[in-house]
């Protein structure tokens, strides 16, 4: 009882967590093991038959395998923002932690900016059209890149913090180079903080839905969130066969935190309690 009376808050926040995350979950798994009549009920209950494999199977093969053209065509969005939101949100962090000038003021400001100031969508199109980038896979590539880059630089800004500046003196009295000293020296060093943007971000980038909704429409380049709508229409949903989708596009970004949550949560508290 004494443990109980300690921990309750704790507690409590699990219940809470196990209520919000799992419940949703297993209505998701549910409906996808129905058949159409009893999705359509949308009701919390067990499926009468098993037909989840009947699911996959017709969602796959929906309008000539456009699921699995949508995986790849994430796959690639996915990889290609990560690594440059790394490249780049690494390579500014070390200059404005390291490197202050007169210019850091308004870059902390643009930064900041950044993360207040909401996406403009008609500009953002206009601008893509007169760079001929608009409903095509790089084009939203460079749009995940700017979203996201305020909020990486923040993090590998507090991260830098905590590398010792006699690293950067001692490779420099060697002869390294600006680029050497980055690549070599400081960017191994920041492999926690690399490992928690390149697994938020995965997850950001990969279940966005209104960046390709916006600048990528059509089905030439559609991603895996865009092939919900395969099962809806306004009269008539077959909800199975969504919830099937849902869960196959959940799974990846699932696996990726149950495996890798700790270093998330190390990349996301290093440097706070920088001095």
């Amino acid at each position: 009882m004494s443990f109980l009376r300690r921990n309750w808050v704790g507690l409590l926040a699990i219940l809470v967590s196990t209520i919000v995350f799992l419940v949703p979950f297993a209505f998701i798994l549910l409906t996808a093991m129905k058949d159409k009549r009893q999705s359509s009920l949308r009701e919390f209950s067990l499926p009468n038959g098993f037909h989840l494999w009947d699911n996959l199977v017709e969602v796959i093969q929906t309008r000539n395998y456009m699921l699995l053209t949508a995986f790849v065509n994430s796959a690639i969005l996915t990889v290609a923002s990560v690594t440059l939101l790394v490249i780049f949100a690494a390579m500014v962090g070390f200059v404005l932690q390291r490197k202050p000038s007169r210019w850091t003021g308004l870059v902390n400001f643009l930064v900041l900016a950044g993360l207040i100031i909401p996406p403009a969508v008609v500009p953002t199109i206009w601008v893509l059209q007169g760079l001929g980038m608009f409903k095509t896979l790089h084009g939203l590539i460079f749009i995940e890149v700017a979203y996201g880059l305020s909020f990486c630089v923040l993090l590998f800004k507090a991260f830098v913090a905590t590398i010792p500046r006699e690293l950067d003196e001692a490779a420099i009295i060697d002869g390294a180079s600006p680029l050497r000293l980055f690549f070599e020296i400081v960017l191994p060093l920041l492999r926690p903080v690399v490992i928690t943007v390149i697994l938020v971000q995965s997850v950001a980038i990969f279940n966005d839905f209104t960046n390709p909704l916006y600048y990528l429409p059509g089905t030439k380049n559609v991603t895996v969130q865009l092939t919900l709508y395969n099962f809806q229409s306004q009269y008539n949903t077959s909800y199975n066969l969504l919830f099937t989708n849902i869960l196959l596009i959940t799974i990846p970004p699932l696996i990726a935190f149950l495996f890798f949550n700790r270093q998330i949560v190390a990349g996301m508290t290093a440097g706070a309690v920088k001095g």
